[in-house]
């Protein structure tokens, strides 16, 4: 038997290595496949925590309009509970922009 011509051995090995850099790929994405999967029910589970979580500070917020009615008009509990609470987000949402403006200046710093 003749050995094969550098050519031939040169093209097999082109062949193996793309057949290789192929699979590699489906490799990847496969396990981002697993890893998304994994993550779903986590998401899930926050959404739903979440939205429980919504139903249950509406059901406080009600509860301090019914008990600030004992010293004020119903109007003005709700009024007061609503400042309140959108006092609350204000400052959350500032220092949410505040931390988002060093991180990005420490990127591009």
């Amino acid at each position: 038997m003749l050995p094969e011509s550098i050519g031939d051995m040169l093209g097999g090995l082109a062949t193996n290595l793309a057949g290789l850099v192929h699979n590699e790929i489906e490799l990847v994405k496969q396990q981002v496949r697993e890893k998304i999967a994994e993550a779903t029910g986590g998401i899930i589970m926050i959404a739903i925590g979440a939205a429980f979580g919504m139903v249950a500070l509406m059901a406080l917020c009600a509860a301090l309009v019914i008990v600030l009615t004992s010293y004020m008009t119903p109007v003005i509990a709700a009024l007061a509970t609503g400042g309140g609470l959108a006092l609350v987000a204000f400052i959350m949402a500032f220092i949410g922009v505040t931390c988002l403006k060093k991180k990005k200046m420490q990127t591009l710093g």
